[in-house]
């Protein structure tokens, strides 16, 4: 029997459909991938720092490839580690995350949370996502063991970034990171922390979500680089179009990885000389409740500090 052409496009369009999405549940979201990246934002004179971001590796029990590709990480040996949040998707997610943590944290690090950090996932219409009612809050937040996660890592020496602000000296040269909670559930102050970047140090501010009005107030104080993470680069992404959304108010263009930001940026395409670095994470994981990876792999990103001189 010959099916019409009709029936042969449907037929064809339900396989592809089929391994699409045993593609994005099955496979992708297991392909770890680790990002390079130099950036040109130290002082004249200064030896190359290595910074290593995770972020959003959303840990669930039993998750033991991923467990076993974080914690191999340390074999890079970085300088500096930065975590920017959303480490847990259950409840007894807390041992999982610091067991896949554990070998990162005998590194110099720090982290802020994100709202994964303090909520447990709930079912969501993924539709949401594609509205402007994306941060919308329905029915009752059942809270995560944060104190429990932050005192797992402050206790091994990572410093809490959560609106506040510290310096760090890394290979003879300082760094000043300065941080906000969460500002995807409006947890973020950075006002209390707001402060000119010392000229004799590399300031770094660092954020779960690149909300633009943190990254505007970051960059004005004098910050060379923000790191942020929470888009999970789109998570559902089109080839050759990349991502449709971001979960929050940063464009589709800078959803992940390396761009330039300066104060306006989301208003404005020109670039002063010297605009700030950029850098979000498309994260190591997805909300359990959506496991699923299409042409955004999940990555951590390595990020060799340099010298502007050296870039010249």
């Amino acid at each position: 029997m010959t099916l019409p052409p009709s029936a042969r496009l449907l037929a064809g369009a339900a396989a592809a459909g089929g391994t699409a999405l045993a593609w994005g549940t099955l496979v992708e979201p297991r392909l770890f991938a680790l990002r390079r990246y130099t950036l040109p934002i130290l002082r004249p004179g200064s030896l190359p720092v290595r910074v290593l971001q995770v972020s959003d590796i959303h840990m669930v029990p039993g998750q033991r490839l991923k467990t076993d590709w974080i914690g191999g990480l340390a074999a890079l040996e970085p300088d500096l580690v930065v975590n920017t949040g959303d480490n847990l998707s259950h409840l007894q997610g807390v041992p999982a995350a610091i067991s896949a943590l554990d070998p990162l944290l005998e590194r110099p690090g720090a982290f802020v949370m994100g709202s994964n950090d303090y909520y447990a996932p709930t079912p969501k219409n993924p539709a949401r996502y594609l509205t402007k009612g994306h941060a919308k809050v329905t029915g009752e937040r059942v809270d995560l063991p944060t104190d429990e996660l932050r005192t797992a890592m402050t206790s091994r020496g990572w410093a809490d970034l959560d609106n506040a602000r510290t310096s760090m000296d890394i290979g003879g040269q300082r760094l000043d990171l300065v941080g906000v909670d969460d500002p995807h559930i409006q947890r973020d102050d950075y006002a209390s922390v707001s402060a000119p970047a010392d000229p004799v140090a590399t300031t770094i501010g660092v954020t779960h979500a690149p909300y633009q009005r943190v990254l505007d107030a970051m960059t004005a104080d004098g910050a060379r680089l923000v790191i942020a993470g929470h888009t999970h680069g789109g998570q559902l992404c089109v080839p050759g179009v990349g991502a449709l959304v971001t979960n929050c108010d940063l464009d589709r263009g800078r959803a992940k990885g390396v761009s330039r930001w300066w104060p306006g940026a989301g208003a404005t395409t020109t670039q002063p000389a010297d605009a700030a670095w950029l850098h979000v994470s498309a994260g190591l994981g997805a909300s359990r409740y959506a496991p699923v990876r299409f042409a955004c792999r999940p990555e951590a990103t390595l990020m060799t500090l340099v010298s502007e001189e050296v870039a010249r």
